[in-house]
């Protein structure tokens, strides 16, 4: 018996050493994320938290791992990524997660680097991304309204974020479960528009924080300038300066979402730069007054290849001068400067996180907080506010000079290691150096559609562009038939027709019995166009062709989901014996798309499919023609791009995969000048490139290439010179 008890009281031990071990090791695989007023906790601990945004469509699977490293290296606690819900459902039920849309492999990598992630489900992300993430189905899914309290819309955002969180949790990826998700955001800077729609949109910012809390993921909500964003959901803050903003709620931390790096570039616009020195300033005035987690936007901004640039008119560049380039080369001395500024921050965390700070004014524009707790960690920040002059603060036993719009870094309230103006990193130039540009081009060139072709669909009505095409082309040919009689006094008189064609947006060709006739194109400021010109026609019968191009589908505004595209007309001929004659009613034929997109003649088997042209026949500078060539990849890693300047308007295919659309045609407009870091930064200072292309140099990433052999084929609307296509080296 005493024997049995020995045995039972060993095995008891033995249960119980074995449940201690697996508590342990669940400890160490789990762990909780919780917040209040001071900052976000992890296991309990409040933490500063450095985060940068890096969009895993915006790069290539090869590039992931350099860019987190470097994100890493440069000081980041956490990678913040939008989920992009045309990218992974682009039919409904059809879902999508391979190549650049693989979120789970990017969060993992994330995860082996050791860093967080931040996943920003939406699912509408804005992004200048095309329709703010949006599918194009969804605008036709029956009785929708987006973003409002609407049963068909909320029916189908529940679905979709609900099958991205089921997602995250089967591949265990929430902090809770042991991986680097510490928190999600459900909607996206909804506050302007529910401002906008009123009590529906109050209905729907309820609705959508309750649905997120309840798909119970242990990690927190946030919503970006939502300011009525419901408990227990955080409210943050967008903008260039964050300062000033405060929580709805004194329990909840005050966090920036994003940062603005800098800003995106527009096809007629000029490139926006945001100084190394201003940047760092604001992130230092934000902590200073209690911000503890800040999020760069972007940190890299990748690019916007195929055709997933939206909001119209946005450029395929998606640079935005972050701190890691489009190409995936650090940005200097951007990247350091913010680096040095990481370091100084995290020596002053103690601090930061265990109590409020104290503040005082020396001086005027100057500004003094300090962060001291009981047990004696000191952290100070000395600003001072004034664009022009610099100033001397005396502090402690110390004197500290402070240079214009700046702050200092005293970690220990004794020295300064940082000051946002001083920059010690190293100032880099970039080349774009040409490794190839002795290219032999074919070229084949594309006739007008006309209405007599089989296969167009017809209407009595100007029909809007994209209920015709889905979105599953840029291009939707517009075609008429105008008869013409002998009698009429221009045919007479020699003279021509005024023709004009009023369209929605966002770029229009006009041909006429097959013949170019001119072009016309909108802005980013104003889609809208009118195309108004004499043409020639003669006796019978006449075919105008209108080729409508839509240059990304819009992605913000009040019920941008209601907005149109294409030629809505009136479409008038002025001249005639009757007056002006409104086409508008008569009868339109329809065709998506361009002949070479159904014939894929950016694959190696579409191509095969025409007879191309080349040497002395080979097309220049002639509307709606393609080229294509062949090459072999250079030499090296450098990051690889097309010079595109001898080039109008179109889209770029290397091996079959879309870099995007080039339009060097498109001369950037604005002013350029000078640029002081001092001051309030908006996107209209520190530009560049005014009176060049908006955007010149398209990136190729080399993970697309073989060794040799390599397709490069080129659409070209407008009518360019491909021989002054060169491949160039970033360096």
């Amino acid at each position: 018996m005493g024997g049995s008890r020995v045995l039972m009281m060993e095995s008891l031990m033995r249960s119980m050493l074995l449940l201690l071990l697996l508590l342990l090791w669940v400890c160490a695989v789990t762990a909780s994320v919780s917040y209040d007023h001071k900052a976000i906790l992890i296991n309990g601990q409040r933490r500063i938290l450095i985060s940068g945004s890096i969009h895993y469509p915006r790069s290539t699977p090869e590039m992931w791992p350099a860019l987190i490293q470097k994100a890493k290296d440069g000081g980041l606690d956490v990678i913040q990524t939008y989920v992009f819900w045309n990218g992974h459902e682009p039919s409904p039920g059809k879902y999508y997660f391979e190549e650049r849309f693989d979120l789970v492999k990017f969060i993992k990598l994330v995860q082996q680097a050791g860093l967080y992630v931040h996943l920003r489900i939406g699912p509408y992300v804005c992004a200048e991304w095309n329709f703010g993430g949006f599918p194009v189905w969804l605008k036709y899914v029956p009785g929708i309204a987006f973003r409002t309290d609407n049963e068909p819309f909320k029916a189908a955002m529940q679905k979709f974020t609900g099958k991205i969180v089921s997602l995250m949790k089967s591949e265990k990826l929430f902090q809770s479960q042991g991986g680097p998700i510490i928190m999600s955001q459900v909607e996206n800077e909804y506050g302007p528009v529910e401002w906008e729609i009123g009590a529906p949109g109050k209905s729907y910012t309820k609705w959508a924080a309750q649905m997120a809390v309840g798909l119970n993921t242990g990690v927190p909500w946030v919503m970006c300038k939502q300011e009525d964003a419901p408990d227990p959901v955080i409210d943050t803050c967008n903008g260039f300066y964050c300062e000033n903003f405060s929580p709805n709620k004194n329990y909840k931390p005050k966090m920036w979402t994003e940062n603005w790096t800098g800003w995106y570039t527009d096809f007629g616009g000029a490139n926006p730069h945001r100084p190394a020195e201003d940047l760092a300033f604001s992130v230092a005035r934000f902590v200073q007054n209690r911000g503890s987690f800040v999020n760069y936007y972007m940190y890299h901004g990748g690019t916007n290849f195929g055709r997933t640039s939206g909001g119209r008119f946005i450029a395929t560049s998606y640079d935005y001068d972050a701190p890691i380039d489009e190409y995936g080369l650090v940005n200097q001395p951007k990247w350091g400067h913010l680096r040095d500024l990481h370091k100084a921050i995290k020596q002053c965390e103690p601090a930061l996180v265990s109590v409020d700070p104290t503040v005082s004014w020396p001086g005027k524009n100057l500004e003094v907080h300090v962060y001291k707790t009981k047990s004696g960690a000191c952290a100070a920040f000395l600003a001072n506010y004034d664009t022009i002059s610099s100033s001397k603060v005396t502090f402690g036993n110390g004197h500290y000079d402070l240079p214009p719009w700046s702050i200092s870094i005293l970690p220990d309230c004794k020295t300064a290691v940082f000051n946002t103006a001083r920059v010690g990193a190293q100032r880099w130039e970039k080349k774009m150096t040409p490794v190839n540009s002795a290219f032999a081009w074919q070229s084949y060139n594309e006739e007008p559609a006309s209405s007599s072709e089989a296969d167009s669909i017809t209407a009595h009505a100007l029909w809007e562009q994209v209920k015709v095409t889905r979105d599953s082309s840029d291009y939707l040919w517009y075609m008429t038939d105008v008869n013409i009689n002998a009698n009429e006094g221009f045919i007479k008189n020699g003279q021509s027709l005024l023709l004009t064609a009023m369209s929605a947006g966002d770029v229009l060709h006009v041909f006429v019995n097959g013949q170019f006739s001119g072009t016309v194109y909108g802005g980013l400021d104003n889609p809208k166009l009118t195309f108004s010109g004499n043409v020639k026609l003669r006796v019978g019968n006449n075919k105008i062709s209108l080729l409508s191009v839509a240059v990304g589908l819009p992605n913000v505004g009040l019920h941008f989901e209601t907005w149109n595209a294409g030629v809505l007309g009136p479409v008038t001929l002025k001249g005639l014996n009757e007056g002006t004659r409104d086409l508008s009613r008569q009868k339109w034929s329809y065709k998506v798309g361009l002949k070479g997109e159904t014939l894929s003649l950016h694959t190696l088997s579409g191509s095969n499919s025409v007879e191309w042209t080349q040497g002395s026949l080979l097309a220049r500078k002639q509307p709606l023609t393609w080229y294509k060539t062949t090459f072999n990849a250079p030499a090296g890693n450098d990051p690889l791009a097309l010079d595109m300047s001898s080039m109008g308007k179109g889209e770029v295919w290397i091996n079959g995969q879309s870099i995007g659309r080039h339009w060097p045609g498109y001369i950037a407009h604005g002013s350029c000048g000078g640029c002081n870091y001092a001051g309030t930064y908006t996107d209209k200072k520190c530009r560049t490139n005014c009176g060049e292309p908006s955007q010149r140099w398209y990136h190729v990433p080399r993970s697309w290439l073989n060794p040799s052999g390599n397709s490069l084929v080129v659409l070209e609307e407008w009518g360019g010179d491909p021989s002054g296509i060169s491949l160039v080296k970033r360096t």
